[in-house]
């Protein structure tokens, strides 16, 4: 018979509470037990004297006898001074799955490619910012070797120069609108005097040709009259 020192459960849900029992292999494990050993309260600081209570001389002799305790109880009796603990090795434990992996991966290019767009949106402006201090460092040193009252006098002539063309422009732009008024009131006598010298000649002509009618009508009876008397004299 394979005989374990290990951990039944007790206590109610969410509230563990262990005992240190001596129980076979095969049995289950809050099932039969041979001999309790101890008690575990997980609930308890780690510092608690009460966390953990071990009968040294009973497990001692189970050891003796050859029973084997779990890798749990082991850990209590290395920290009792009972039994060393033989050091293990899991490098593979620790390791992440596949699918970790990928995902561990995927943040990393993602933040990556974070760390690549805030330096060049740092870099952007930097550069802006040298060149605007190169426009102006060079701006001083072109006039910097012509005197002030050079300056001062190109700067009032500029000035002088832009108020006689807003006086210009502002001038133009009212005497424009009279140019065009005063030829349509031009124009517009002209077409009038037209209109009134064309209405006085229309009545003289029919006037005219009236007159010319009558004195045809009457041009034309006494020739024939005259052209009667003559043929009756004749006969």
């Amino acid at each position: 018979m394979a005989v374990a020192i290990r951990l039944a459960r007790g206590g109610s849900k969410k509230r563990p509470y262990y005992r240190i029992v001596v129980a076979d292999s095969r049995n289950a494990r809050d099932g039969r037990f041979i001999e309790k050993l101890g008690t575990y309260n997980p609930l308890l600081a780690k510092d608690s004297p009460e966390r953990v209570k071990i009968d040294g001389e009973r497990v001692s002799h189970w050891l003796s006898v050859g029973a084997q305790p779990s890798d749990r109880v082991a850990r209590f009796l290395d920290a009792a001074g009972i039994r060393e603990r033989a050091a293990r090795n899991n490098p593979k434990k620790a390791e992440p799955g596949e699918k970790a992996k990928e995902r561990a991966e995927e943040k990393a290019t993602k933040l990556a490619e974070a760390e690549e767009a805030k330096a060049a949106a740092a870099a952007a402006p930097a550069v802006e910012e040298t060149v605007s201090e190169e426009a102006v460092e060079a701006a001083p040193a072109d006039t910097a070797d012509i005197p002030a009252e050079e300056i001062v006098a190109e700067e009032t002539i500029a000035e002088e120069a832009a108020v006689e063309e807003s006086a210009a422009e502002e001038t133009a732009g009212e005497e424009a609108p009279a140019e065009p008024v005063a030829e349509e009131a031009v124009e517009a006598a002209v077409e009038a005097s037209a209109g009134e010298e064309a209405n006085e000649a229309t009545p003289n002509t029919d006037a005219g040709d009236e007159a010319g009618e009558v004195s045809g009508e009457s041009s034309q009876a006494p020739a024939e009259g005259s052209a009667d008397e003559t043929e009756e004299k004749a006969e």
